[in-house]
């Protein structure tokens, strides 16, 4: 089913007034719960109609979540990576689509932090408290990997210009700002930059409708077309060529993002196994054979009962290893300096949760049909919708290079290399 994107260009969320600053950790988390309880309801036939999701995440621009993350010296509340974190996940857990549409916004303003005062930090941060949201428009299809850059930004006449297509646009969808990796025309092969964009600018075609994955559809993930975009010089991040995973400085802005990768997995694990828990409650028959011994309900079944208890530790264990992971990340921003074996230790330990999300949420959202009978499959309850999005999203980067440096490291003492978002 296509994607009915009858607002292409939603560049600015037009609030009528400006959102509320969120101080403290536990405001976020409550606002977040607002949120959630709000876009819950719906989220099933949202999902089966691929309802393009503009009015979900505008109560996210109204609640304030998009500046949480602002640092203090732009006047925001500069709440740490855990908080955003938790944030995305119960987010996730009332509709995936609208957790990763905000995954990029997290992750860009988190990677701009370092500019200080430098452009473009104050003029995007400023648009954030303000109830901005931020998309990306990083990966491309046909190259030789997912980090092979064919889009260029070019300097010409004191502006410069940009071309190329971006699939994989998660985010752009609402956005105010699109974050542009491009390759430098005319400079030494690998030299890149970060470019940002409106979308409602000349040049800028969202063909966001050309997403068309079984899973997440309300993201609407599809192309970003760019032809002569002009751009503020202000606006452009020039990065220079890839720092060497060897020698790189340590930093702990990819395991953040892997973070947010699991948060939305587990948090839809957590959706599917509460959502599957009410269906066996309230709509699942028991079996003869329970009924032949007393068992009037399926809820009651021995056996159903033992499978969610296996299914439920699990999820705590997954719930349980983000936090320590995101804990983690917040010691290695508290410190003055991070140093390489707190960066390490934070990735190892949230790519660990990330590669076990991938492999127990994906279980345990096609685990509960073995519970619900086959009355769960029915199209109207659209409980296969977690499979299809857990499945969907959990295939962003592979498990099995975790598992690997996650071995050395044990075997030897490896640390994991510094390649910045896909550890």
């Amino acid at each position: 089913m296509a994607l009915d994107i009858t607002d292409r260009n939603g560049a600015d969320p037009g609030l009528g007034a400006p959102p509320p600053l969120l101080r403290t950790s536990e405001e976020a988390l409550a606002a977040a719960d607002r949120v959630a309880a709000a876009i819950a309801p719906g989220s099933a036939e949202r999902e089966r109609a691929a309802t393009v999701l503009l009015p979900q995440l505008r109560l996210v621009a109204e609640s304030g979540l998009f500046g949480i993350s602002v640092p203090a010296e732009h006047g925001g509340p500069a709440l740490p990576a855990s908080t955003v974190v938790e944030v995305l996940r119960r987010l996730s857990r009332a509709d995936s689509a609208v957790g990763q549409l905000l995954l990029s916004h997290y992750v860009i303003a988190q990677a701009i932090s370092g500019l200080g005062q430098l452009d473009p930090a104050p003029r995007i941060y400023a648009d954030l408290l303000a109830g901005a949201q931020l998309g990306n428009a990083t990966a491309e299809r046909g190259t030789q990997h997912a980090l092979d850059r064919r889009t260029t930004v070019r300097e010409l006449d004191g502006r410069w210009v940009l071309n190329g297509t971006k699939y994989y646009a998660t985010g752009a969808l609402g956005a105010t700002w699109i974050a542009v990796s491009a390759r430098i025309d005319g400079r030494a092969e690998g030299d890149t930059a970060t470019v940002f964009i409106r979308p409602d600018q000349p040049g800028v075609t969202l063909d966001l409708e050309q997403w068309s994955a079984f899973g997440q559809r309300g993201t609407a993930s599809g192309q970003v077309r760019l032809d002569d975009v002009t751009v503020d010089p202000a606006l452009v991040i020039d990065e220079g060529p890839p720092p060497d995973p060897a020698d790189a400085p340590p930093s702990v802005l990819g395991a953040f993002d892997q973070a947010l990768h699991a948060a939305i997995d587990i948090g839809i694990a957590r959706a599917a196994l509460e959502d599957g828990a009410e269906f066996v409650r309230t709509r699942s028959r028991p079996w003869k054979e329970a009924l032949d011994a007393g068992i009037e309900h399926a809820d009651e079944e021995p056996h159903v009962v033992r499978r969610f208890g296996e299914l439920t530790a699990r999820l705590y264990a997954l719930e349980a290893l983000l936090a320590r992971g995101t804990a983690l990340v917040d010691a290695a921003y508290a410190a003055q300096e991070v140093t390489r074996g707190a960066a390490a230790q934070a990735s190892l330990t949230v790519a660990a949760a990330k590669a076990l999300a991938q492999q127990d949420a994906v279980e345990i959202a096609g685990a509960i049909f073995e519970l619900t009978g086959t009355s769960g499959t029915d199209g109207e309850v659209n409980l296969d919708r977690h499979w299809r999005n857990v499945r969907v999203h959990s295939l962003h980067d592979p498990a099995r290079w975790k598992y690997v440096h996650l071995g050395n490291h044990t075997l030897r003492g490896t640390r994991p290399p510094r390649l910045g978002l896909v550890l």
